[in-house]
């Protein structure tokens, strides 16, 4: 499940081929891709049937753009979609594999039972595992990690996760660390970050993780992001891009012109604290940053202009020191909290 940008290619009478990219909410599903207009919604906008269908990675038919992969359904229809980065491609292209594979088999995809094959105790609750990891305090903390020319962004080592298990008394020695860590990876709270890691999770029919200080890992709904080494030209970037990455998501985002809402990216940096903001279905370049220091951020029940639009609920507001106003939405209360909390956080100790 991600949000993704995604779009279909057709025709028009004359036969020019139209394209148009939009955010979308998609689910892989035992049998299909389906894609909803919001997180929230219940009934999905359309589906992608899997059976007889075909899988281009990476897509080459976008030159301005990068991390698309292509599914063609067996009626010949093109959807292309668009990752944040190499990894998340890297995962949703294997396992829509798998569910084709699957179908052509004449079988429906599921996730392997982790249980079954790991013989994990049936008193193990992996949900509650992964939310203690999870916790900003107790929990594996994220690190910026380098490693063959690359830096790894909110990510941990194999032996870090086994040690914790240990730590908290999850598990009584690393064997059985190893096991309950290995149970946390094959059904999706942990990913393969760096080559190693990623190499003990498809070289064999089971997914392995690996209890080694340079194989990288990190927590499926973290802000992992990879990069290379900067040049010396990178030297001259500007200083607000410079801070650590905090949090990344999509937001709905009032304009402040025409007050309209519109699906965008955010990456919420620190020292300096600035919230940048993004055309998902674009390039890399930012359409505009809020500059965080000493800025006021609230949940609101109401916004002006916002029921025209059809929006409510999970609603917040940035006052900047300028006394500038942004109007954000989140997918879920939960959501808004988590964004107003690192907001108040950067805002108070970045620059």
């Amino acid at each position: 499940r991600a949000c993704l940008p995604k779009t279909t290619s057709h025709k028009n009478t004359s036969g020019t081929v139209l394209n148009s990219w939009n955010a979308v909410w998609v689910v892989l599903s035992e049998d299909g891709v389906e894609f909803y207009k919001k997180k929230t919604d219940r009934s999905p906008k359309g589906m992608i049937p899997l059976k007889g269908a075909t899988l281009v990675s990476p897509c080459q038919d976008y030159g301005k753009r990068t991390l698309v992969f292509k599914i063609t359904t067996d009626k010949k229809q093109d959807h292309f979609f668009q990752a944040s980065h190499v990894e998340e491609r890297e995962n949703w292209v294997k396992d829509i594999k798998r569910a084709i594979t699957c179908l052509a088999g004449g079988r429906k995809f599921a996730r392997k039972s982790t249980r079954r094959s790991i013989r994990l105790p049936e008193t193990v609750n992996l949900n509650e595992l992964y939310a203690l990891m999870r916790d900003p305090d107790d929990g594996v903390k994220e690190l910026k990690l380098e490693q063959e020319k690359r830096v790894f962004n909110h990510c941990f080592t194999g032996a870090t996760v086994v040690d914790w298990l240990i730590s908290k008394e999850k598990a009584r020695n690393r064997p059985e660390a190893l096991m309950l860590a290995t149970g946390l990876l094959n059904e999706g709270f942990l990913q393969p970050a760096g080559d190693l890691s990623k190499e003990g999770a498809d070289s064999r029919e089971q997914s392995v993780l690996l209890d080694q200080p340079d194989a990288l890992y990190y927590f499926a709904d973290s802000g992992f992001f990879c990069e290379g080494y900067s040049s010396d030209e990178d030297e001259l970037v500007k200083e607000e891009f410079r801070g650590n990455i905090i949090k990344q998501g999509c937001l709905l985002k009032q304009g402040h012109r025409r007050k309209n809402w519109k699906v965008r990216k955010f990456i919420l940096r620190d020292d300096p604290a600035y919230l940048h903001y993004y055309d998902p279905t674009k390039g890399d370049d930012p359409l505009g940053s809020i500059h965080l220091r000493s800025c006021v951020v609230t949940a609101v029940e109401y916004v002006p202009d916002a029921k025209k639009y059809d929006i409510d609920g999970n609603l917040f507001e940035i006052i900047t020191s300028e006394e500038t106003h942004y109007y954000l939405q989140a997918a879920t209360a939960d959501e808004r909290k988590e964004w107003i909390k690192a907001i108040q956080a950067v805002s108070k100790s970045g620059k």
